[in-house]
């Protein structure tokens, strides 16, 4: 399984106190060193972490997979035209929410996310959706032409009680298996963390994981690289 890392959060530190410290560009520099498969930002419309100057940075210094969070807005539609990511994953944005509340709604937006997604494939970049794991939205994915699909683990790792987090990864599990079947690639995130990572990593129909938040806490107390490489060891299953 692959690790992508969120540096989102790198900016934020930097935005509550102004200037251009922590540089979320260095973290993504670490996170690639410690062995990172890739970088995820999300250029949200308000610009509240990830800024436009970030990305061009990101796309001009990283060396792995730069995976492009966005609303397919015509504004971020066409900076993500120019940037050019390896991968831009599709995702439902509002203004008042700390962090994204739940996967699109492939089946009602249809028709402008078809456009949207052929717009990408005729720039030759590749497309992934968040989503819920729900059997009509990842068919749905499928008719439409996304690349991929991200599942949406937030409802698992908000769970508060062990039988329902089994229940939830019962749903992710064969969710993710349906999607293998329609030959889409599958990633998950949202609420990952060291804790509750391991029955995700254990699945095989999985090919990547998107982490950040708690990733950067983990860092504030033994650094970035090593809180990767903690990461890694349990995505992986290797040793460092």
């Amino acid at each position: 399984m692959r690790l992508c890392i969120n540096i989102d959060h790198a900016a934020t530190l930097r935005n509550a106190r102004g200037g251009n410290v922590p540089d979320p560009v260095e973290a993504a520099l670490i996170a690639e060193h410690a062995g990172a498969d890739g970088i995820v930002c999300h250029l949200r419309e308000d610009r509240r972490h990830i800024r436009d100057a970030d990305l061009k940075k990101l796309r001009k210094n990283i060396s792995t997979k730069l995976d492009l969070e966005m609303a397919a807005t015509p504004e971020i539609v066409r900076i993500a035209l120019q940037i050019k990511p390896d991968l831009v994953t599709l995702v439902p944005e509002k203004r008042r929410e700390l962090t994204t509340e739940g996967g699109l709604d492939v089946i009602r937006l249809k028709s402008s996310l078809k456009k949207t997604i052929n717009r990408f494939h005729d720039n030759g970049i590749f497309v992934s959706l968040f989503i819920d794991p729900v059997k009509d939205q990842i068919e749905a994915s499928k008719d439409i032409g996304s690349d991929m699909i991200e599942l949406h683990t937030g409802e698992y790792a908000d769970a508060p009680s062990s039988r329902q987090k089994r229940r939830h990864l019962v749903i992710i599990n064969q969710m993710a298996k349906l999607a293998n079947t329609l030959e889409l690639g599958v990633n998950a995130g949202h609420g990952l963390d060291y804790s509750n990572i391991k029955p995700i990593a254990a699945m095989k129909e999985i090919e990547e994981v998107s982490i950040g938040h708690s990733i950067i806490v983990r860092a504030l107390f033994v650094g970035l690289e090593q809180a990767v490489r903690e990461m890694l060891i349990l995505v992986r299953k290797e040793i460092y």
